[in-house]
């Protein structure tokens, strides 16, 4: 649902998602923030997490004896980071959730601080801050400054109604239905100069496209029988999915030849370039928790499996090149 790419940050955050929110109430997923801190490891979303000790050796001996790293995140922006409720400074989300277990297996806190998007770069330049994980874009251009240790993929979703009445397989099913979608969008464009061209391919009618002004008000479109399905990032569509009426009115198609949602581009936690060893660290510590399931239980709180990849790649979209 943002503005210009599937899931990239930029300077204009997605305020939209904030009516998906009012749509969905409250998550009763559990978070980082409620983590239960112990001698035998630390908590999160149901599985207890102990010190890798192959990653945390790969930490600078400065990080290690800090035993801290201070984290960027630019919230609100659901599912990944976001405030527990109206008026709190506490994040919660799969960033969050997420980083604080990768602070488990290398044995430190990962410290999250609020900090504007567009700032959160030239923060890092300055030795504000040691990290940012806030859903950003693993591009090339950025790769300029920083390393990043990618930890998703995200592209966009098709959310409709629960038990997905019209039969809805794939894009190509969208073809000559009426179908909803936030205005000046990355999924926008994508039906304008993609999708429609395949429809008209394969012979069938155009995409019944209609725009409004928020991803909220294109899910009341579906629910008021305007729109058989609306078009916006994969994880808010899971997270609208599974937290609105409890799951019970929204479903997310899923496509096994677009698993992380179509046109998908990867994010990763963003480390200064000469903080090779940390990129490292943390890579190392992703990993384990890939390995051992804790990657996956995250995700699934959130309603966003479906966004998960099964190497924690470094510019991985670089090798793509």
């Amino acid at each position: 649902m943002t503005p210009s790419t599937p899931i990239a940050r930029t300077a204009l955050t997605a305020a939209g998602l904030a009516g998906a929110l009012l749509l969905a109430g409250c998550s009763s997923a559990g978070s980082a923030s409620e983590a239960d801190s112990s001698a035998e490891g630390v908590e999160i979303a149901g599985v207890e997490i102990t010190v890798d000790q192959a990653a945390a050796d790969l930490l600078p001996a400065e990080i290690a004896e800090a035993g801290a790293v201070k984290v960027a995140t630019d919230a609100p922006y659901a599912p990944f980071e976001m405030f527990k409720e109206e008026g709190s400074d506490e994040l919660t989300g799969v960033d969050v959730d997420l980083g604080h277990a990768i602070g488990a297996k290398l044995g430190i806190d990962f410290e999250f601080e609020q900090q504007a998007f567009d700032g959160i770069i030239p923060a890092l330049q300055a030795g504000n801050f040691d990290v940012t994980i806030t859903a950003m874009t693993s591009s090339v251009e950025r790769m300029e400054v920083l390393t990043f240790v990618d930890y998703s993929a995200s592209g966009t979703g098709i959310l409709t109604t629960a038990g997905n009445p019209e039969g809805i397989e794939s894009y190509l099913d969208l073809c000559g239905k009426s179908v909803a979608v936030q205005g000046a969008t990355s999924q926008v464009d994508l039906v304008n100069d993609v999708w429609q061209g395949e429809c008209e391919a394969e012979g069938l009618d155009p995409i019944q496209l209609s725009e409004f002004p928020s991803d909220a008000d294109a899910q009341l479109a579906i629910t008021s029988g305007k729109a058989v399905a609306s078009l916006l990032t994969k994880p808010s569509a899971g997270y609208v999915a599974k937290t609105t009426n409890d799951g019970g009115t929204f479903e997310v198609v899923e496509d096994p030849e677009a698993p992380n949602g179509y046109d998908a581009t990867l994010n990763g936690i963003g480390v200064l370039k000469d903080n090779q060893e940390l990129a490292e660290a943390i890579q190392a510590a992703l990993q384990s928790l890939i390995d051992d399931g804790t990657y996956e239980a995250i995700l699934d709180q959130y309603g966003v499996t479906g966004i998960g990849i099964d190497e924690a790649t470094i510019n991985g979209a670089a090798d793509a090149k």
